[in-house]
């Protein structure tokens, strides 16, 4: 894929934001001084992190380089560095690792997330949060369209991109060896204003794998079908806006002593 767009993403953001505020509302850490925000994207989740513990030494870790820029932009005092969460190594055990959606982007969970737990600290902690909607219409239509022999030579492979996640009971049998873990589940119904807008919130995430490799007429096809499968999907409600069904998976892996 390309790169990431900030500016698209960040349209967004207060809804974005909000699973992650949610996922270190649930971290029962006081004073951590090693944390790392795994997949930082532009910097809203690292602002969250860099407001609850001022004290600690916080690095903002992501594969793309516009997403770090607006990071840097965004909280010049804190430290980013380019690179892949399934190649990350922690020079010291951290005491806090955070990802918030984005291990979706990253295969074969595991072997990841112990990985992940073994760089933590004893009584540090894994947080997570990772986005469950791929059986959601939003997403099966984006499958659905790209089947379509208009677009299937060129996007048909794009939902091999995105890893399947999975269950909290398998997340949970792969850290409670170690860990103290906490795990939950919830849907957000995200308010929007019609079929475009919620067309809109994908095409910076979701969307982007099927759309990329469509030459310009194809994309502009593919997006126009893709909204009117949307459009019947997410009925209006009473007042006339739609209900986006957002799943969303977290958990938190407290270390146990050694």
């Amino acid at each position: 894929m390309t790169d990431w767009n900030p500016a698209l993403y960040s349209r967004f953001e207060q809804e974005r934001t909000r699973a992650a505020a949610e996922l270190l509302a649930r971290v029962a850490l006081d004073q951590p001084k090693h944390v790392v925000d795994l997949g930082c994207g532009h910097g809203n989740s690292t602002e969250l992190l860099a407001r609850r513990y001022p004290q600690a030494h916080i690095l903002g870790l992501d594969s793309s380089e516009a997403m770090l820029a607006a990071a840097r932009k965004r909280l010049p005092a804190i430290g980013f560095e380019r690179g892949e969460i399934e190649r990350w190594s922690a020079r010291a055990p951290v005491d806090l690792a955070f990802a918030n959606a984005s291990l979706q982007w990253v295969p074969d969970h595991e072997r990841l997330v112990p990985r992940l737990l073994s760089a933590i600290a004893p009584e540090g902690a894994l947080a997570v949060q990772v986005p469950d909607n791929l059986a959601e219409p939003s997403h099966a239509l984006m499958r659905e369209v790209a089947a379509d022999s208009r677009f299937a030579a060129s996007s048909g492979a794009a939902s091999a991109v995105r890893s399947r996640i999975l269950t909290a009971q398998r997340y949970y049998d792969l850290l409670a060896g170690r860990a103290a873990v906490d795990v939950w589940r919830t849907t957000y119904y995200h308010l929007m204003t019609d079929a475009a807008a919620i067309v809109e919130w994908l095409r910076s995430t979701g969307l982007k794998p099927f759309i990329e490799p469509l030459a310009p007429d194809l994309r502009q096809a593919y997006l126009e079908e893709y909204e009117r499968r949307i459009d019947a999907a997410y009925p209006p409600r009473a007042d006339g806006k739609r209900l986006l069904a957002f799943p969303r998976l977290f958990f938190v892996a407290r270390r146990r002593p050694n």
